[in-house]
């Protein structure tokens, strides 16, 4: 069985944010939403929380952890 495979061509990928990248495809061109320039996760730019669960509950409550425990 030959040429069952579609043929793999260079192809142009162009990002939302204007950058871009060759590779192999079966496609020419290719537009992405998000790649590894613009993304958060590899930017390190990524939203993250400030404060821990048992903080944020301590500073709602009213509990301060520097306060001596009663034994």
């Amino acid at each position: 069985m030959k040429n069952i495979h579609p043929k793999q061509v260079d192809c142009k990928v162009t990002c939302a944010c204007g950058a871009t990248f060759t590779t192999k495809s079966t496609l020419s061109e290719f537009h992405a939403e998000v790649c590894d320039q613009c993304h958060s996760f590899y930017t390190g730019k990524q939203k993250t929380k400030r404060t821990g669960n048992v903080e944020k509950f301590n500073k709602k409550f009213g509990f301060n952890q520097d306060d001596k425990k009663a034994a």
